[in-house]
């Protein structure tokens, strides 16, 4: 009944993350929240609810700051995992 509001709410607080990938060579994110781990072969962040993961060679990240994430180098493979929020015990 009121899912018009939700989307609106994520739409709004940036929840939905965008992932564009061009050919195997650029991987631009959007509503990147935190940087998990980063080297030349493995990256992973939080984006929205899940966390992605890229394998590969020659990784480097940029553009932080701007809200996203735009990662270069050789993609291999790319994982996603939800994000399992821990509730107190």
């Amino acid at each position: 009944m009121f899912e018009w509001l939700g989307e609106l709410t994520r739409q709004t607080l940036c929840l939905d993350t965008d992932i564009h990938i061009s050919d195997r060579n650029e991987l631009i994110i959007e509503n990147c929240r935190r940087i998990e781990e980063c080297n030349e072969v493995f990256m992973r962040f939080l984006a929205g609810g899940i966390y992605v993961n890229i394998h590969g060679s020659g990784l480097k990240a940029y553009d932080f700051r701007t809200g996203g994430l735009i990662v270069r180098g050789c993609i291999d493979r790319l994982e996603f995992e939800e994000r399992r929020v821990k509730h107190g015990t």
